[in-house]
């Protein structure tokens, strides 16, 4: 049996919702800010308090003064997708398809997250796509997921 080329398959529209599970991260006291600032609804980074650039993945010194007063700051929680694929790899038997994106956050354009797309048709996902910040609860941790504007 011939396998259908990119070119030729189609998958069924499929709302994006995430992985059947996920995998948590470990806290500890360089990213607990950041996994667990889902409960009030807001997302933060870490910012340095002597240039005043965001840092992603928290760090203990920033990259670009080599400055160490660096303070959680919480940011709008919205982005644009800056790239994205499909899994449709079922990892878990009968799990759905889902997005994982590249998205950079709206006040600074090279802090970047990889996450997961939620609630967007597939095919509706695009480069340039503005989305905001859903969080999603597990045990300590809150994990940020992204949708569209407006969702």
């Amino acid at each position: 049996m011939r396998r259908p080329t990119a070119s030729t398959y189609h998958p069924p529209a499929v709302t994006a919702n995430g992985p059947p599970f996920r995998l948590l991260p470990r806290l500890d006291e360089e990213n607990e800010f950041f996994w667990t600032s889902g409960a009030q609804g807001v997302l933060r980074f870490l910012k340095c308090q002597d240039c005043r650039r965001f840092i992603h993945p928290p760090s203990p010194i920033c990259p670009i003064c080599l400055g160490d007063d660096l303070a959680p700051e919480a940011v709008s929680g919205r982005g644009e997708v800056t790239s994205f694929t499909v899994n449709y790899q079922q990892w878990v038997p009968d799990s759905e398809p889902y997005v994982i994106g590249w998205v950079t956050i709206a006040e600074q354009d090279d802090v970047r997250l990889t996450t997961n797309l939620v609630d967007v048709e597939i095919d509706d996902v695009a480069v340039g796509m503005p989305v905001e910040v859903v969080f999603e609860h597990h045990e300590d941790v809150y994990l940020p997921l992204f949708r569209p504007v407006g969702q």
